[in-house]
């Protein structure tokens, strides 16, 4: 029996009349503005440009209000107005190393050159609600200082001047462009990483998680780890030269991994990297250890049938927008085809009991 799908305009209109009332919620209470979201819950603003593929913290905070405060739903309106917009260049690589750090550390080097900065981090407060909060948000100024002056160089550069890490192979090859281009395999890692750095943060902590549980051999220190901002450069042909257009935030994770060796090539340690939009540590290191358990064949490492290494698996997985889109879906109306099954399970149903009637017959007979 076909059901027509027809009408509902004005439900729907209700709905988003509702749905835009929800998102006010108590008139009385004053209204939430951008920059409160952008200033004040920076981190969600940083995830939704990072994995939307936008810098923008102005549009972040407005997508996540529209949104209210869904966050994959926010990274989806970014996702899709970013489709609006033209591409008129292409800026050229960043360059890290000259990074304003707001926050660097390492876990292999104590005295690393250039010092340690704890920066903005959750990592040794108590976890303990701080009701303080609740009835006043004025905090005091946290200290100033000089800020460093001179380029703060990567730690593994000095693992590479004694030769025991794996150099970074230099190319001219131009890599692909996840946004121009559909996803084919093998990806190659430029484009993998590109993948996981707007892959979904929960799907990639949770692939890198299970490389640490043995699911891939995979043990990581964390070379470094820096937070700050850096310039964007971009060639203006006009010109001939390039210009600074503006700086972003980026988070960088360079991860020392197990080392490899052959008749020819001495024991090294081996890389992984990860590099996000804004202040989103976690979202480093796991893409980090993630890109190194997919790079098992070119270091020619066994695989061992782990979820983490299946390229196909993690870059089909790891986009929330696809993932979100496909699963829900199956919430609009599927009359017709449940319809077909519906009738199907019944003649399987009516088969089954004509069956066993006739065998109840047979015997009796007997």
């Amino acid at each position: 029996m076909y059901v027509a799908v027809k009408g509902g305009e004005r439900a729907i209109e209700n709905a988003h009349a509702w749905l835009a009332e929800e998102r006010r919620g108590d008139t009385s209470v004053a209204e939430l503005s951008l920059s409160q979201i952008r200033e004040q819950l920076s981190l969600a603003v940083n995830r939704v440009m990072a994995e939307g593929s936008l810098y923008d913290p102005d549009l972040a905070a407005l997508a996540i209000k529209q949104a209210r405060g869904d966050l994959i739903e926010a990274i989806f309106l970014i996702r899709a107005y970013r489709t609006t917009l033209p591409r008129f260049g292409y800026s050229q690589p960043v360059e890290t190393g000259e990074m304003a750090c707001d926050r660097r550390i390492s876990a292999t080097f104590k005295d690393a050159p250039g010092g340690q900065v704890l920066g903005p981090t959750f990592d040794y407060t108590h976890r303990l609600l701080d009701f303080k909060l609740a009835a006043d948000g004025e905090v005091p100024e946290a200290p100033v200082s000089e800020p460093r002056q001179e380029a703060t160089p990567h730690i593994t550069e000095f693992l590479q001047g004694e030769d025991i890490i794996e150099r970074e192979p230099a190319s001219d090859a131009v890599p692909g462009d996840l946004t121009r281009e559909p996803m084919s395999f093998p990806a190659g890692r430029a484009v993998r990483l590109q993948s996981l750095t707007r892959g979904d943060e929960g799907f990639i902590l949770g692939m890198a998680y299970s490389t640490q549980r043995g699911y891939a051999r995979n043990h990581a220190f964390v070379g470094e780890l820096r937070i700050g901002s850096v310039p964007v450069e971009m060639e203006i042909p006009e010109l001939g030269f390039s210009i600074e257009i503006g700086e972003v935030e980026l988070t960088e994770c360079e991860t020392v991994n197990q080392f490899k060796g052959s008749k020819t090539v001495p024991p090294q340690f081996t890389r992984g990297y990860g590099l996000v939009f804004g202040q989103s540590e976690r979202k480093s290191i796991a893409m980090a250890l993630v890109d190194r358990a997919l790079r098992w064949e070119e270091l020619g490492e066994d695989n061992l049938g782990a979820p983490a290494q299946d390229e196909e698996f993690v870059l089909s997985h790891a986009d929330n927008i696809q993932a979100t889109g496909f699963l829900e879906h199956i919430k609009l109306p599927h009359y017709v085809d449940f319809q077909s099954e519906l009738e199907l399970v019944r003649k399987l149903r009516r088969e089954a009991a004509e069956l066993a009637e006739t065998l109840a017959a047979k015997e009796a007979a007997e």
